[in-house]
């Protein structure tokens, strides 16, 4: 249901039934679960798979690189969107493993809300507090998932208290588990005063709710066993008195977060997340950009691309980037400008995943996550206006933390591979440095299992074997200042240039000494570890 309290009298109804979320955790921790269950819950997809799973149900439908369907982990962010009583969602999942976090720290600039999603035996770990990071940085809203509650998991006061200390975030719990591991049975719905039992026998069905009035009634008697019940009526009544109650507004500042109890794979907990994330998460916020805030309300189209996934479908060696709508109503075939080129593109296949289906978008709204199929013209960080020069800004651009030169199996596929780079490199998955001296391209990323990534795409999606080999440099800065200062560094430092796929100048070390030695030669020159993406 549409809860009209909070929303912004100036928002369109179609623009505030949006929720725009992403979900991060720590690898191993479920996401993969949840997300099939939230996408199960709306209709989306018929039947859950699972990520270990056997046969059929393995092929998880968030999941559509080979790679990841083979190692159970999620390495590329896919969008996906779907309706579910009266909202429409747009859900962002995330990499969860730590060598992919750039990727996810885009995808984060592209949500309004997170959902965290912590393993009950394991709690707070140190992906998700990374990601955490990021999320406060933007001040947005988490909602917390506590998942595997029907495995061995710790006391559930000593996970809030984790989760208060090491993330200095207020904890309000929406519900309160009901035993644990193999006793646990369900939870009750704090915030509406109910019961919510897990059916074990059948994994995929909704849970079975019932209404008390408080744990007094007689009816919880029937449904959850003595003992059980006595801890229970005991750990609410102290959490009540000891943990706030939840509060929209501290949530939407990001200075407090609710949180549910479930087990993800026995779809339970998944609804009342749901129905959390239609009533309290924040409808389409605005979208920072250099010259003004952008609003959602705002009638002309703006959006910037956060992600650009080549060869989606290895038949249409297609690249599609991901734009987020940041304002207006979005109409099929509208022509818009391409801000960085100056040129006008017409958007006339625009697509909106729904799990690994895609179908053409006729219209949609600010908040939307849209596909739009290209042949690399858009690149992550671009915008698309009906015409005003707009540059989003809070794209980030990560130096590499691990080089490695990389060459063709066969030297006259030397063209080839430089075009495979590029695109890889405009999509995000590496950033290629071509050096100012001497031939061949180095690569640099965030983790190692990136390297096998890479090496992997471009033999099947290219047929290019690569040979990745270690090289003299170490580390990679962007280098910036007075245009004279400059041109300078690069003429005395040729050895140690390089160019990335933008044409952007690079100051490539082998170590500490040469980082003191550029900044006590070249003071005016700036080096940095980060570069803003935009248009």
């Amino acid at each position: 249901m549409l809860d009209q309290g909070h929303i912004s009298p100036h928002l369109p109804p179609e623009i505030a039934r949006r929720r725009t979320f992403a979900i991060i955790s720590h690898p191993d921790a479920g996401k993969t679960t949840l997300t099939e269950k939230l996408l199960l819950y709306g209709g989306a997809i018929q039947m859950a798979g699972q990520v270990r799973a056997k046969g059929e149900a393995r092929r998880t439908r968030s999941d559509f690189m080979k790679m990841e369907q083979e190692r159970g982990i999620s390495v590329s962010a896919s969008a996906m969107s779907f309706e579910h009583e009266g909202h429409w969602f747009n859900l962002v999942d995330t990499p969860g493993h730590e060598d992919f976090s750039e990727d996810t720290y885009r995808t984060l600039t592209a949500v309004d809300a997170a959902v965290m999603v912590i393993d009950g035996a394991k709690g707070v770990e140190s992906q998700t507090r990374k990601l955490f990071e990021v999320c406060r940085l933007r001040d947005m809203p988490i909602l917390t998932f506590c998942n595997k509650m029907d495995r061995e998991s710790r006391d559930t006061f000593e996970i809030i208290d984790e989760i208060q200390e090491s993330l200095a975030i207020d904890v309000a719990p929406a519900s309160w588990p009901i035993g644990k591991g193999r006793d646990f049975i369900g939870c009750y719905d704090l915030i509406h005063d109910r019961l919510v039992l897990m059916d074990r026998a059948e994994r995929n069905v909704r849970a079975q709710a019932v209404q008390l009035d408080g744990l007094d009634d007689p009816r919880a008697a029937e449904h959850v066993p003595a003992d059980l019940l006595a801890e229970l009526r005991e750990e609410v009544e102290m959490a009540r008195g000891l943990l706030p109650a939840f509060d929209r507004k501290a949530f939407l500042e990001g200075t407090l977060t609710p949180i549910w109890f479930g087990s993800a794979i026995n779809s339970f907990g998944v609804q009342e997340l749901m129905r959390g994330l239609a009533q309290y998460a924040p409808p389409p916020r605005p979208c920072p950009a250099a010259s003004r805030e952008v609003r959602p309300e705002e009638p002309a189209v703006t959006g910037f691309v956060f992600k650009v996934q080549a060869n989606m479908d290895p038949k249409h060696r297609d690249r599609v980037a991901f734009l987020r709508l940041c304002s207006g109503h979005f109409r099929r075939g509208m022509k818009l400008r391409h801000v960085r080129s100056g040129k006008t593109m017409t958007i006339a296949n625009p697509v909106l995943f729904m799990a690994a289906e895609r179908e053409l978008a006729d219209d949609a709204w600010a908040g939307d996550i849209i596909g739009v199929p290209n042949h690399g013209q858009l690149r992550i960080g671009d915008a698309l206006t009906e015409g005003e020069e707009l540059r989003f800004t809070g794209i980030p651009a990560f130096a590499p933390e691990l080089l490695q030169s990389v060459r063709a199996g066969d030297p006259m596929k030397a063209k080839h591979l430089e075009k495979a780079l590029t695109q890889f490199a405009e999509e995000g998955a590496a950033k290629l440095f071509k050096p100012a001296v001497g031939s061949g391209f180095i690569v640099g990323v965030v983790g190692a299992l990136q390297f096998e990534v890479l090496a992997s795409r471009i033999e099947q999606e290219y047929g290019l074997p690569v040979r990745l080999e270690p090289t003299q440099f170490n580390g990679a800065r962007w280098i910036s200042g007075p245009r004279e200062a400059v041109e300078a560094f690069i003429k005395a430092n040729r050895g140690h240039m390089a160019y990335d796929h933008d044409g952007d100048p690079v100051y490539m070390t082998r170590m500490q000494w040469d980082l003191d030695r550029a900044a006590r030669d070249h003071p005016e020159v700036r080096l940095s570890a980060v570069k803003e993406t935009h248009a």
